[in-house]
This record gives structure tokens, C-alpha cells and sequence, in this order.
């Protein structure tokens, strides 16, 4: 069995797998390359004297069978990199991961149809709600959105994929041992049981540890035929993704946002050296070049609102508004359109926000 050396490899935390497929490729063969003598590793060109001092070190402690068995124990599947279900996507990159564990189901994702979602941790409301939009307009299709389980726009991909009966694959830069953040445990749960799969290269015992949140980065970016950058700060983790992103020949796209938004700086940026601007679904569609079939869902939930509710939503269909608000347009008594907005409601056609506004939902 060699999934074990593959294992054995991924438990050492002083190699990367760069490392281990330059091992892998010049010996052939996964055991022989764990094995390695310390003459042959030397005679590898360019490969660093430290790290495969560190190699040998380190491989002399490992117990193959017990690092096996922790992961098994665990409940978490993997791929290596000469398994036949690896992403072919991924595959392509400069770097891509010996190993990746992952929890869910992998047949719920289309992976010849996955967008990448970067953007800022600290999401502004205007972005979120922009994103929220875009994703949307591709309800009930079988395109799955790729982000990083962070806080912020990768949280809000992920959930609004959810919304929209959209499968999702979360990226994470640490083992499965940990939750980062730990306020998107739930996320993470229902990613797990029906909407998705969860990826990561590391080891279930690595921390998330703050350089490999850049490294995390070339997977989200490298499982996606393009990315979709949402609000974005000039020295952010977003940048590097779009910079990833290019240079694995993929292609890049960017919502853009209020120019008084600090955040926005580098999307204007990427705007400006030619990344194509998303307004809607369509420019994701075209720039990608794909195609998909459009449910009736939109439709179905108008036909379903008598004539007063459609005033509603056709008063709120631009922006939020009040429920005086509401009445000035409509002409109807606060009374009335307290019970249809509550009504509305539960047909999901609309919903509640701050400041006891109303807006339409993006169905």
C-alpha cells in the first residue's frame, strides 16, 4: 500500500510537497523516494541541502503505520497526487499538493465548473451584498464556488452558495484538528454533510499557522478555472490570489466597489491592468465561456404575489426601504403592508435588514 508514504511525507512539517514530488519525480516511485539514500538525495540538482537534511532527519522518526491509522482514525479521506480523482485542474499548477485531505462528498462537486471567490476579511456590508447578488443570478446550477473558509467575503461566498443550492469547496490552511475561524465551525459542518467537500493539504495534527494562509491560496486559486475577487485592499491575501491566479493562466475577475472604500484600491487596480468587470452573472458567464440552464425560480415566486404584494416588491426592487417608505409609494396603510411584508417573508421573496428596512431577496 503506498498511500502510506504519501501519508508519511505529508507528516513531516519540515518539508513542503514541492519537496516531495521533486522526490517523487526523479525516483518514480513513491516508496523509493521516501527511502532515499542520503548519496542519491545529493545527487539531485538544485534541490536545497537543508531541507533534505531535514528530510532524513525527520523521516527517521516517522512511523508510517501510526501516521496512517491518525488519519484513518479520524474519519478524513485523501487524494495523493497519482490518485486518478486528483483535480485535474490542480494538477496543471506549478505547486500543487502531494496530498489533499478533505471531508464530503467530492461527486456533489462539478469540478469542470468552479469559480474561485477571494476577497477582504473585513467585508465591508456593500460588498457582501454585491457578491450575495452576483451569486444569486446562478441558482439551482451545477457551478460550485471555491473559497477559503475565512471570515469575511470567503464566508460569505460559501453561505450564499448554500442559499442558492450551489455546492462549495472550502480550502483551509490548517489540519483538521483545527476550525479557523472557530465562529464558522457550523459552516464548516454543513459544507461536510451535503453541500460540498472541505480541502486542505496539511497534516490533521498542523496548525493554521500565518505563512500558510498564502500557500492555501495557489489551491483555491488552482481548483478554479477563474477567480472572482470582491473587495480587496492593495497589500491583502486577495492580491496574491489574483496574482496566483494569472500566473496559472486562469482567468480573473473583479466586482467593483465605492472608490471611498480603502478595500477597493485593488480592485481598481486589477481593474485597470485589465481584469473583467462583474456586474452581473452574465460576465462571469462570458468571460468563462460557459453556458448554464436558468431554473424558473425567479418566475414562479412572482406569479405566486397578488397585486399588492408586487407593489411591495416592485417599490423595494432598486433599494431597501422602510415600511413608511413603502406606504408613500404604494399608497397602502402600514397596517395592510406590515401583513403582506410578513407574508412576503415566508414566501422568500423578500427580507428583513438593519434598521427595519426591507429589501427584495436575490432569487
Amino acid at each position: 500500500m503506498f498511500e502510506k508514504y504519501w501519508i508519511g511525507f505529508s507528516s513531516i512539517e519540515s518539508i513542503d510537497s514541492a519537496f516531495v514530488l521533486r522526490l517523487y519525480n526523479y525516483t518514480g516511485d513513491i516508496e523509493k523516494a521516501f527511502n532515499i539514500s542520503r548519496d542519491e538525495i545529493t545527487n539531485i540538482d538544485g534541490l536545497s541541502v537543508k531541507k533534505a537534511e531535514n528530510f532524513l532527519r525527520a523521516r527517521d522518526k516517522v512511523d508510517l503505520e501510526k501516521s496512517f491509522d491518525l488519519v484513518k482514525n479520524r474519519g478524513i479521506k485523501f487524494l495523493t497526487f497519482e490518485d486518478e480523482k486528483y483535480p485535474k485542474l490542480l494538477k496543471n499548477i506549478i505547486d500543487p499538493p502531494a496530498v489533499l485531505y478533505y471531508k464530503g462528498d467530492l461527486s456533489l462537486c462539478n469540478f469542470d465548473r468552479t469559480l474561485a471567490v477571494v476577497g477582504s476579511r473585513k467585508a465591508t456590508y456593500n460588498g457582501k451584498e454585491a457578491l450575495k447578488y452576483v451569486i444569486s443570478q446562478l441558482q439551482n446550477t451545477d457551478i460550485c464556488i471555491v473559497s477559503g473558509l475565512a471570515s469575511g467575503i470567503d464566508s460569505c461566498a460559501h453561505t450564499s452558495a448554500i442559499e442558492n443550492n450551489l455546492k462549495t469547496i472550502g480550502v483551509i490552511a490548517s489540519g483538521f484538528d483545527f476550525v479557523y475561524p472557530s465562529g464558522n465551525k457550523g459552516l464548516y459542518e454543513k459544507i461536510e454533510n451535503g453541500f460540498g467537500a472541505i480541502f486542505t493539504e496539511y497534516y490533521p495534527t498542523f496548525e493554521p499557522l500565518k505563512f500558510r494562509f498564502p500557500q492555501r491560496n495557489r489551491i483555491v486559486t488552482g481548483l478554479s478555472y477563474g477567480t472572482l475577487v470582491v473587495e480587496a485592499s492593495l497589500k491583502s491575501g486577495a492580491l496574491i490570489s489574483a496574482n496566483l491566479t494569472l500566473e496559472q493562466g486562469r482567468e480573473l475577475m473583479c466586482i467593483p466597489g465605492l472608490i471611498t472604500n480603502p478595500n477597493t484600491q485593488g480592485i481598481y487596480k486589477l481593474i485597470k491592468n485589465g481584469a473583467t468587470i462583474v456586474t452581473t452573472s452574465d460576465d462571469i458567464l462570458e468571460a468563462l465561456n460557459w453556458e448554464i440552464q436558468r431554473g424558473q425560480a425567479v418566475q414562479l415566486k412572482l406569479d405566486d404575489l397578488d397585486d399588492n404584494e408586487l407593489k411591495i416588491f416592485e417599490t423595494i426592487s432598486l433599494e431597501d426601504k422602510n415600511v413608511d417608505e413603502i406606504s408613500n409609494n404604494t399608497g397602502l396603510d402600514v397596517s395592510d403592508i406590515l401583513s403582506y411584508l410578513t407574508i412576503m417573508e415566508l414566501k422568500g421573496i423578500i427580507e428583513k435588514v438593519e434598521g427595519d428596512r426591507y429589501k427584495k431577496v436575490n432569487i
